[in-house]
């Protein structure tokens, strides 16, 4: 059976619980859930990413809160003072994704279905990795996903940038698990390093292209030069669940293609 009345605390488990048909589980959502769009019409939201509504989530009975990361440590220390029992997962790459899906699906018994959906995410990842090794030529591509300070992205970013088709720029940082591990203190990094393109994704806010490219030194820089500044929004990419290995990838896949179409 599993748990009945589960609080999700961040996006990926209400849009996992849903793609699985079980959404009837869920009985309060992020108020950052973007996906899929019906979850913001029929579930209450009881949280942000950092802070919760704590007394709203124990009024709503939870046998189950799940969350992301170190981040929301205050919040489930605080749910578990309560009486609710909480996971944290803290997942950081493709592979990790996947089998959080596999998890999530065990948990609430279906154990099979949830088998089956991360097997058709995992082979729709290989054809799109075939794909993007047949380009005849490879971008090198920085992701940004915060702007003041700079803050590269993260390993399941890094990934699915290098399953697109393009090279990230920075793969030993985006191992980093905690944004401030990820702080570019000196730019001379990303622009000695010539990107030829750049991908925002500024969580939370709008990115803003113009103003990467009025940074100081960074007007050489071939992405700028050329004007390869694109934006994937961040409730596509930002979040470690299906968005990333379905939409988001795509976004990523179409920028890249569209470069090597251009520089072929």
């Amino acid at each position: 059976m599993g748990p009945q009345r589960i609080v999700c605390l961040t996006e990926e488990p209400t849009e996992t619980l849903y793609a699985l048909g079980e959404e009837a589980r869920i009985v309060g959502i992020s108020g950052f859930t973007v996906r899929p769009a019906r979850a913001r019409r029929e579930k209450p939201k009881i949280s942000a990413f950092t802070s919760a509504k704590i007394e709203e989530i124990v009024r709503l009975a939870p046998d189950m809160a799940i969350g992301f990361s170190d981040i929301q440590a205050d919040i489930a220390s605080e749910l578990i003072r309560r009486g609710v029992e909480v996971w944290i997962s803290n997942h950081r790459s493709v592979d990790g994704i996947l089998d959080y899906i596999r998890r999530l699906g065990a948990l609430v018994g279906v154990p099979a279905r949830a088998d089956a959906y991360a097997d058709a995410l995992a082979r729709d990842l290989d054809v799109i990795r075939a794909a993007g090794r047949a380009l005849p030529m490879r971008p090198k591509v920085y992701f940004e996903e915060w702007d003041s300070p700079i803050i590269s992205g993260i390993q399941w970013v890094s990934e699915l940038v290098e399953i697109a088709g393009g090279i990230d720029l920075l793969p030993a940082r985006s191992r980093e698990p905690l944004a401030r591990q990820r702080i570019v203190a000196d730019d001379r990094e990303i622009i000695d390093a010539a990107p030829d393109v750049i991908i925002g994704s500024w969580c939370g806010k709008k990115f803003r292209p113009e103003r990467v490219a009025a940074r100081p030194g960074w007007q050489d820089v071939p992405a700028v030069r050329n004007g390869e500044l694109h934006e994937v929004k961040s409730p596509l990419i930002l979040q470690p669940g299906p968005a990333a290995l379905t939409d988001g990838v795509r976004e990523l896949q179409r920028i890249v293609r569209a470069w090597a179409a251009r520089h072929a």
